[in-house]
């Protein structure tokens, strides 16, 4: 009996997600699988007579039956909002200093708004799919007069709503946002226009550097990928009146997270758009300038502290210890520096200065320092003071590994697509069932695999890798080593062993006619090269490619009087493997690159 009730209702249960309803005799639906009971009840025909006639007449009614509650209107920007009020509450939990949400990202996004026309303006965006009343729209800009000033506050607050319409297209959904397919069509809006999810990280980076906050954009990418900062399944948290459906679900709905390069480019393209004034400058006491940041990847990576030194002399003979460099600016086309990809490659070229690497030197100096151990320890003494670039590379490489392997394993255990979105209400039967079987998989493998329960995970820490003596370690300390093996004392002045630097033809090429051209010359390249840029890929979350060419780019600013005319830094086709082909030598003038 009850399925000739139920027969027409094939929604699935909320406690467990199963479809077997049954009705109560109270003529109440619940779930035969977990007895959950909710406010559906059925249809009781009630046969009466109408006088004057002996026709039976039925009049169907609902008993009991509670009207769905109606939802308001909302629009996009205002979902958009409300992530990133996520976003930033999640980046304050974890260090990020209070004013950073309110005082910058709020006036950002303000600022955002009134650009595009969304509000905050006397002339509000008009689309096809409804009207804006001239009386309803006209808002108070608060944001023309100055931009982040002391007395605009207020973050928590929703931004006034530019539209009041009925839109056709929801008048049968409450949750139907206004201007969601209008969004979808570039043709109504330009692209620049229109707020993406990738460009919610692209504004809470440009609030981050405005801020001076010490996470660089790879820290940001990091913790949206360990889910530390809401991106990819952001949508759940979103009210229940703005639950997404059709058009709504291709705007939120996201597939992975942006790499290191796009979100770069997003962001310079926001700042432009954005039109903003001149960020505050960063100097060399704040955490983004090269000084303290490549102190923290020399730390990371475990190389000497002896080594910053020479990294500090090799900024000031390239120009990059100037505030002025890592500052965005209008005037200087509002370019944004890529502080942790700048910091790294200033590592990589101070180790090819110190130690060669080209497969030869570099090895020469750690069998060196090898040869004074021993002499040591046979004269009775027990040193391991002296840096071994073997030894830190095996200790270095076994943990590499094992960081690679764990993020694998993570990878493949993350489940991204949490609630299913579905463009079309035909399709959510065939979603909706997917989801249920995945879930009983997900549930009969947790059960078959019988493993412990895992701990909570640890809070997101700023280096990748943990050295020292203690538990859970990655390896011993290398950090207070010393550079004896590779430095000398010359006329009272440290001075490294090496005098060459080898490299690739620096003649900078055209962007539009030549890309990376790191895939054809990588297999030329030395080996220690590689794998250091491979390190330190993973230490920022970015691709070889992109870090080589900024290295590059430094070695281009240090030889700037020696850049080979006529060639590309990709045209290279020969050589041994090993052995950069068709590099050059240049001799370092000694009085030049030295450190007391």
């Amino acid at each position: 009996m009850d399925d000739e009730f139920t027969q027409g209702y094939r929604e699935a249960c909320a406690q467990c997600a199963c479809v077997d309803w049954g009705v109560s005799e109270e003529g109440r639906f619940f779930c035969r699988s977990c007895h959950n009971v909710i406010e559906r009840t059925r249809e009781v025909d009630s046969q009466v007579y109408a006088q004057g006639t002996s026709q039976v007449s039925t009049i169907s009614r609902r008993s009991r039956t509670k009207k769905r509650e109606q939802g308001r209107q909302w629009m996009v920007c205002e979902a958009f909002q409300f992530i990133l009020r996520k976003q930033a509450s999640a980046l304050l939990e974890l260090g990020v200093d209070p004013p950073f949400k309110d005082d910058v990202l709020w006036q950002l996004w303000r600022r955002f708004l009134q650009t595009s026309r969304l509000a905050y303006t006397h002339a509000p965006v008009r689309s096809s799919m409804f009207k804006v009343r001239a009386e309803e729209s006209d808002i108070e800009s608060g944001a023309e007069s100055s931009f982040l000033s002391a007395s605009e506050t207020g973050g928590e607050t929703d931004p006034p709503s530019t539209a009041e319409s009925q839109a056709d297209s929801c008048s049968d959904r409450s949750t139907c946002s206004l201007d969601g397919a209008a969004y979808l069509t570039s043709r109504l809006r330009p692209r620049r226009d229109r707020m993406s999810m990738t460009k919610t990280l692209a504004l809470i980076h440009l609030a981050l550097v405005w801020s001076r906050q010490a996470l660089t954009l790879g820290d940001l990418l990091r913790l949206v990928s360990e889910g530390h900062v809401p991106y990819v399944n952001v949508y759940e948290e979103l009210p229940k009146e703005m639950q997404l459906d059709g058009p709504d679900a291709l705007i939120f709905r996201v597939q992975s997270v942006p790499s290191h390069r796009s979100l770069h480019r997003e962001a310079e393209a926001l700042a432009r758009f954005l039109q903003l004034p001149a960020f505050p400058p960063i100097g060399r006491r704040d955490l983004l300038h090269p000084v303290l940041l490549s102190l923290r990847y020399l730390s990371d990576a475990n190389l000497p502290d002896e080594l910053h030194p020479w990294v500090c002399v090799l900024m000031e003979r390239v120009g990059m210890a100037e505030a002025a460099l890592h500052t965005v600016d209008p005037s200087r086309r509002y370019t944004l520096p890529q502080y942790d990809v700048q910091a790294a490659a200033l590592i990589i070229v101070t180790m090819k200065l110190v130690f060669g690497l080209d497969d030869r030197t570099e090895w020469d100096f750690a069998n060196d320092a090898g040869t004074k151990e021993h002499n040591l320890l046979a004269d009775g003494v027990v040193s391991h003071d002296h840096f071994n670039l073997r030894r830190w590379y095996r200790l270095l490489h076994a943990a590499l590994l094992r960081a690679e392997h764990t993020r694998h394993q993570d990878v493949a255990r993350k489940q991204w697509k949490a609630t299913p979105l579905y463009p079309n209400r035909k399709h959510k039967c065939v979603v909706m069932k997917k989801k249920r079987v995945a879930e009983q998989l997900q549930l009969c493998f947790q059960r078959l695999s019988s493993q412990p329960a895992q701990a909570p995970p640890a809070a997101p820490s700023t280096f990748r890798f943990c050295w020292g003596d203690e538990d859970g370690a990655d390896g011993p300390s290398l950090h207070h080593n010393t550079l004896k093996a590779v430095v000398t004392l010359k006329q009272e002045v440290l001075t490294p062993v090496n005098f060459t630097y080898w490299h690739v033809p620096l003649r900078p090429c055209d962007p539009r006619k030549c890309g990376s051209h790191y895939s054809v010359v990588e297999a030329t390249l030395p080996r220690s090269f590689v794998w250091l840029l491979k390190l330190f890929s993973f230490l920022l979350q970015v691709s070889p490619a992109h870090l080589y060419q900024e290295v590059l780019s430094m070695e281009r600013r240090l030889l700037r009087n020696r850049t080979a005319p006529g060639q590309c830094s990709g045209k290279r086709t020969s050589g041994v493997m090993g052995t950069p082909p068709r590099t050059r030598r240049s001799r370092l003038r000694r009085n030049k690159l030295v450190t007391t």
